[in-house]
């Protein structure tokens, strides 16, 4: 269950706008999504309401979940992806808590000195944490509510590269963003040719996120090799193929063991016994033990 958290200490930066779209993005695939909020505000619960009163048929509904940061707990069972939208001034345990759960963690930045500078200083304390430092929680800056007249958009990818973090993508300012929020709606539900500008945008977004949302299993691709039989006198059980007796290295035996006495012949047939109900009888694996 992936977990995509959006970070930033300073209030205003955009937190709630890229977690809604991004809930929306990932409804719209088709994924069951919960749209979780550390926020006292519950800024996303709003949106929420309202986007229950639309006729959305193509996307899956978004579940809301308000997360207390003091006892960050799993969301519930049947959930393929969770978006966390997180307070500003979140640090300390609070913000490790959420990091602890976060598979990845978008930082949104505005372009004003006030901005990232606030997203610096989160970004090196997120730096400090063990999933972060490890690389099992991945990390990228997106610029928010950028002026494609201006060069916010240089300015704020000369400083992710002096601080040697991803900048990914830019969002722009539009009236869109307002109008969708009011309504519960996200870019991803509006007609693809209204929002074309917007969904190229937030390609590069759902591009870095694609091997966490949807990731591949090695696992499927690994050929499986069929499960050994088990032999028992030369014979197979129950009709099944023989198969030929693996042959064991030759035990050196000491000399000491030479001139021991033999054990018992009653030990030797109980022995045999056994090892032919372990390989006759479905005994859990755990329980064969060889005498």
């Amino acid at each position: 269950m992936p977990v995509v958290a959006i970070i930033n200490r300073k209030g205003g930066s955009g937190k709630s706008t890229l977690a809604t779209h991004l809930a929306g993005s990932c409804a719209n695939a088709g994924a069951a999504v919960i749209l979780g909020d550390v926020d006292r505000q519950l800024s996303t619960q709003t949106w929420l309401r309202r986007r229950k009163t639309r006729q959305l048929g193509r996307a899956k509904e978004i579940r809301g979940w308000s997360i207390d940061p003091r006892s960050f707990v799993r969301p519930p069972a049947g959930i393929e992806h969770v978006i966390v939208d997180t307070p500003g001034g979140l640090r300390g345990f609070d913000l490790a808590r959420v990091v602890m759960y976060a598979d990845a963690i978008l930082i949104p930045v505005c372009n004003s000195i006030f901005d990232r500078e606030s997203a610096a200083e989160c970004l090196a304390e997120l730096r400090t944490l063990p999933r972060i430092a490890t690389g099992r929680c991945k990390l990228a800056a997106v610029g928010m509510r950028l002026d494609a007249r201006t060069k916010s958009a240089e300015v704020l990818r000369e400083w992710a590269t002096s601080l040697n973090v991803p900048f990914i993508a830019v969002l722009r300012e539009s009236q869109v963003y307002v109008r969708c929020i009011e309504k519960g709606l996200s870019v991803f539900d509006l007609p693809a040719a209204q929002v074309e500008t917007d969904l190229a945008q937030w390609a590069p977004i759902l591009e870095w996120l694609q091997p966490i949302l949807q990731p591949t299993h090695a696992a499927d691709d690994v050929q499986r090799t069929p499960p050994r039989m088990h032999a028992a006198n030369g014979s197979a059980i129950n009709g099944a193929a023989t198969r030929e007796p693996v042959q064991r290295a030759l035990e050196v035996i000491s000399p000491e063991r030479q001139r021991a006495p033999n054990p018992p012949k009653q030990t030797a047939i109980a022995a045999s016994t056994l090892r032919r109900l372990r390989d006759a009888l479905p005994i859990p694996r755990f329980l064969q033990r060889t005498p």
